[in-house]
């Protein structure tokens, strides 16, 4: 699903790259992550600055994909270096089975109508050893964003709740860590 005007304009300021580098990512660091000579995979990659974060971190390889041709052209054009595409995560079947050892999501899954398919994805794209990091707000705190915000935020019955089923339902085990906006997960299969 693409972001409504209003959350892409959000997406594409400085505080929202200030919470990426300064909250979001240094409590995946806690939780775990280290994508150094990883083969990474960030789904939702929006502009491009997440992956940019990530690739601080010398991936052995680095891919962002995203729906919105918009996000994909900013990141293109901010850092060329990368590899983005503009891709739906509930279909990645351009990526072989076992080939990534590390999936990163920064709060996109409850944007995706179909997120059931792409944590399916998610689970066959993944080694086996391979890790999830992932971050989601409560279903409660999307709620009140739309009704506030009006920022458009899909019908499904994503939450938190039926998030961690879905992800113990593939197999992931996992660690979480709540923090007053967000929860933040790493998976492991």
């Amino acid at each position: 699903m693409k972001l409504s005007d209003i959350e892409f304009r959000a997406m594409n300021t400085w505080w929202r790259r200030w919470g990426h580098k300064h909250f979001e990512l240094p409590l995946f660091q806690k939780l775990g992550l280290n994508p150094k000579n990883r083969d990474v995979l960030e789904i939702g990659c929006g502009n491009g600055y997440g992956g940019h974060l990530l690739n601080q971190f010398e991936p052995k390889s680095y891919v962002g994909v995203d729906v919105m041709e918009e996000q994909i052209g900013i990141a293109r054009r901010n850092y060329p270096g990368y590899e983005f595409i503009v891709q739906d995560a509930a279909d990645l079947s351009r990526f072989p089975d076992a080939s990534k050892d590390v999936v990163v999501i920064f709060g996109v899954l409850h944007h995706i109508p179909e997120w059931r398919k792409v944590i399916d994805e998610i689970a066959r794209v993944l080694k086996p050893d391979g890790r999830l990091f992932l971050e989601e707000p409560r279903g409660v705190d999307i709620k009140f964003f739309d009704f506030f915000f009006r920022w458009g935020h899909p019908d499904s019955d994503f939450g938190l709740r039926p998030l961690e089923d879905h992800l113990r339902s593939r197999g992931f085990k996992f660690k979480k860590q709540w923090t007053p906006l967000l929860m933040m997960y790493h998976c492991s299969k």
